[in-house]
């Protein structure tokens, strides 16, 4: 072997390490990122058990606040973030995913969906706050909702749009286009292309943001306080024109505004513990779904 050549070698050798090492190094960090992650979610979990176990139990989670909310339960705002989470998507879900389909299988390419591409990624950095005032003006006020269930469903699905607009986008996108032209070929309309190909074969990812768009709605207290939560209500609703109770406003109200604050410390954990279950729950419900789909579509 010549110099020349086993100089080439070492060299080759060396940077073979040397990507390694740098491969190496950077797995690490991104594995400590998410030990970081996990280990913060642990801790919080942790801290919210400690001090609010005391008050799970099946009178808290059966009957509605009593004595000032220093006794009794939480039924009204557990009802109430449901029926609120709910809306929220059923509102937001058909209007998300059909703007992504006009974004990604039929505009073209040009200023006008650059502008609004930039408005959807401007409206996801929108704070909550403005969310509620925008609801409170326009649900409110304007459509003389008033403070309902209704109006808080869809300033909460307005303010997830974003969220569900991007992914669904993203999982159109990842649909190969040779799905696509398979299906044109026989025949198929543009139309029911979208329909009986790209969207079945997107659904996994379109539940993604779905499973985002409820995490977030449920866990919002600003534009809830505006349109569709009260301080107090007992009576579970009957109407989406109800006024309800919501378990972040409550965390809220009884953290800061009740009589007895440091008197119903457990109760302030223990509903935040029932908000972690019910949105890790619905959560549960979202990608145990999406797994059976993706089995399906395989």
């Amino acid at each position: 072997m010549s110099s020349d050549d086993q100089s080439f070698f070492e060299g080759s050798a060396a940077y073979d390490r040397r990507r390694k090492l740098k491969q190496s190094v950077f797995f690490n960090l991104f594995r400590a990122a998410a030990a970081i992650n996990g280990l913060a979610l642990l801790i919080i979990i942790y801290f919210m058990v400690a001090n609010g176990w005391r008050a799970i139990s099946w009178e808290f989670l059966t009957q509605p606040p009593m004595e000032s909310m220093t006794k009794g339960g939480i039924l009204p705002c557990i009802v109430g973030t449901v029926c609120l989470s709910f809306g929220a998507i059923l509102a937001a879900l058909p209007i998300g995913i059909a703007s992504a389909i006009y974004l990604n299988e039929y505009a073209r390419p040009g200023k006008v969906v650059r502008l609004i591409r930039l408005g959807i990624n401007n409206l996801a950095g929108v704070p909550s706050v403005v969310f509620g005032l925008f609801g409170l003006a326009f649900f409110v006020v304007i459509l003389k909702m008033g403070v309902s269930i209704a109006a808080g469903a869809l300033t909460l699905g307005a303010m997830s749009l974003p969220v569900i607009i991007g992914s669904t986008e993203e999982a159109l996108k990842s649909v190969p286009d040779t799905y696509r032209e398979a299906s044109l070929g026989l025949g198929a309309t543009k139309w029911q292309t979208i329909w009986r190909v790209v969207l079945p074969s997107a659904l996994p990812g379109i539940l993604t943001g779905a499973i985002l768009g409820i995490s977030r709605a449920a866990g919002e207290t600003a534009p809830i306080m505006f349109t569709g939560a009260v301080f107090f209500t007992p009576k579970l609703p009957t109407s989406i024109f109800n006024e309800v109770m919501a378990l972040p406003y409550h965390i809220y109200v009884l953290a800061t505004a009740g009589t007895e604050i440091e008197k119903t410390r457990h109760l302030q954990y223990g509903t935040a513990i029932v908000l972690i279950a019910l949105v890790l729950g619905m959560n549960m419900l979202a990608i145990l779904w999406r797994a059976r789909l993706r089995k399906r579509l395989k």
